[in-house]
């Protein structure tokens, strides 16, 4: 984590309130916060969630605006394999995979780098990957209105590997295509692409 990360939302008052809960919770659980090893982890914990949760306090489409170039490319651009990593909001607790997205530019194309923030930005909230998977695709959809996007993402939940049905090797998928992408031979070159080793 940089330092830029680590004091993004921060407010002392709410970090306080935040760090009481954790000392309750470890209370309610039959520890004692005062052993060695838990004597800071209220307020590390609290400071975890802050950046865990950042997303909350930046704007995904502004991102995306700080970059963007006229430019008279019309064919996809896919950047795949972007790590990601969230909490699921039914139980604190993490998953994280992977995410693909494409686009066919409509007179804009974005700085690279910026599709990988959008993913952040939703991603630092608590979801669902359902909700995550729309969320990437209609940013990019409503900000660079291009001719199409499209969005998979692969995922490890934790929620399933670690409780419930602990299922460790389980894999959720989940795709959102718009525009040009809802053709089938268009989607089908971008799932050739994405199965692809050109490297």
């Amino acid at each position: 984590m940089n330092n830029s990360d680590a004091n993004v939302g921060f407010d002392p008052e709410r970090d306080t309130a935040l760090a009481n809960h954790i000392l309750g919770m470890l209370q309610e659980l039959g520890e004692d916060p005062q052993r060695e090893g838990l004597q800071k982890t209220p307020e590390r914990v609290a400071e975890s969630m802050r950046f865990l949760t950042s997303g909350y306090e930046a704007d995904a489409a502004e991102v995306l605006r700080s970059a963007m170039f006229q430019e008279d490319y019309s064919e996809m651009v896919l950047v795949k394999n972007i790590e990601l990593y969230s909490l699921c909001e039914h139980h604190l607790l993490p998953f994280f995979g992977k995410a693909h997205v494409a686009y066919i530019p409509n007179g804009y194309i974005v700085g690279l780098s910026k599709i990988p923030r959008v993913i952040d930005i939703f991603s630092r909230r608590l979801q669902v990957q359902e909700r995550l998977t729309d969320q990437i695709l209609n940013c990019i959809e409503e900000t660079l209105k291009p001719l199409g996007v499209a969005v998979v993402i692969e995922a490890h939940h934790m929620c399933m590997m670690m409780r419930g049905v602990q299922k460790q090797n389980s894999l959720t998928t989940t795709s959102a295509f718009r525009g040009a992408f809802q053709k089938e031979e268009t989607r089908a070159e971008f799932l050739t692409l994405l199965s692809a080793n050109l490297h």
